[in-house]
């Protein structure tokens, strides 16, 4: 297989990005908020990154390393952001990764898609450990990860540098004996960290 599953949610369709999706792409992760608070996306974000990243996703999951998907409105067929894996498959552990565009926020959107790749990464790719980090400063992306039935395992100082300034990481993880189907916490999961 040289592309990602297409997967499904209640309201949301989970397939892997074309061509075609690179102006909505540009369009959503152009926004300086979702760079604000991304590691890897930079600002101003035009359609040629769009259309770079997305040529790159076919090769990057036939060899085993991603598996990045378009989050799609199933009613309106609108792409909204995206949710992948960054795979490290001889240590049996994924990091997960999203964004969702701005006009889209405050729908559950980003839990939704979330939960389902967590799920198949523990299904379908037999994964031990799926990890995720957000910056201290946004902790709304903190309380995707708590619902994903996160564990809150450790606050990076001065981790990672964004737009030159080095910042803080929160980082959270769940192992595949920890999920739970609907994505309930799991055993001993964390209340949010304490404010810094």
């Amino acid at each position: 297989m040289s592309h990602p599953p297409t997967l499904h949610t209640p309201r949301l369709l989970l397939r892997p990005f074309s061509p075609a999706d690179a102006p909505a792409v540009a369009q959503l992760a152009g926004d300086r908020e979702i760079a604000a608070n991304t590691l890897t996306v930079p600002h101003p974000y035009d359609e040629d990154m769009a259309e770079a990243w997305i040529a790159g996703h076919e090769g990057a999951f036939a060899d085993g390393t991603r598996a990045i998907f378009a989050v799609v409105e199933r009613s309106t067929g609108e792409l909204v952001g995206t949710v992948g894996l960054v795979i490290a498959r001889e240590q049996g552990r994924a990091e997960l990764g999203y964004w969702i565009g701005r006009p889209y926020w405050d729908r559950g959107y980003c839990t939704e898609a979330a939960r389902e790749v967590v799920r198949h990464a523990f299904e379908a790719l037999a994964l031990h450990r799926v990890y995720a980090h957000h910056f201290t400063r946004n902790p709304a992306s903190g309380r995707v990860m708590q619902k994903l039935g996160m564990r809150h395992e450790g606050r990076l100082r001065g981790h990672v540098c964004k737009w030159g300034v080095f910042e803080d990481i929160e980082v959270y993880g769940v192992l595949a004996e920890e999920a739970r189907p609907g994505g309930e916490p799991g055993p001993g999961s964390a209340p949010p960290p304490p404010a810094p």
